[in-house]
């Protein structure tokens, strides 16, 4: 049996939606229908493909990031540990009327991943290196923290405890 990953374009999706017969002003007033913006963005994410890898000193992610040029790539940590990789992949030819296309399969707009850091990365210091449109993130971690040693109290010689 095969296992298939269901997205928002499979046809099944607009399939049922014709079965329906809901208009996609019908579906965006429901109060139990994600908004555009949230599929928009659940879109972006999806499409942008990634490996996590866990050494043991880092983790370092991957990011296939084709024909983006450095300066439509931005990389951030927002709070809670969060690293978020966003960005607009364009067409060089959308400004040319003339161009018809006759299959576009390859994704343009924005694009966006999010990844939760554990508690031990290092965030003072994260090199992010763009080669042959592959996007490498390296995030160290922190050494573990040293035991606590227990320490000693000097017992002093006074009046009588009241225990």
């Amino acid at each position: 049996m095969a296992l298939r990953v269901i997205g928002f374009n499979d046809p099944i999706f607009s399939g049922l939606q014709d079965m329906f017969d809901v208009s996609d002003h019908d579906v965006e007033k429901s109060v139990n229908t994600p908004s555009t913006k949230y599929v928009r963005d659940a879109k972006a994410m999806a499409a942008t493909k990634s490996d996590v890898i866990e050494y043991p000193d880092s983790y370092v992610f991957v990011l296939d990031m084709p024909g983006l040029k450095l300066e439509e790539i931005k990389v951030q940590v927002e709070e809670n540990n969060v690293l978020v990789v966003t960005g607009m992949r364009q067409r060089a030819d959308e400004k040319e009327k003339e161009v018809k296309y006759v299959r576009m399969e390859r994704r343009i707009g924005k694009f966006m991943r999010k990844f939760m850091l554990p508690e031990n990365a290092n965030l003072d210091a994260i090199p992010a290196i763009c080669v042959d449109g592959v996007l490498t993130i390296t995030v160290q971690k922190l050494p573990p923290p040293e035991p606590k040693k227990p320490r000693t109290i000097q017992v002093q010689i006074g009046s009588r405890c009241t225990c």
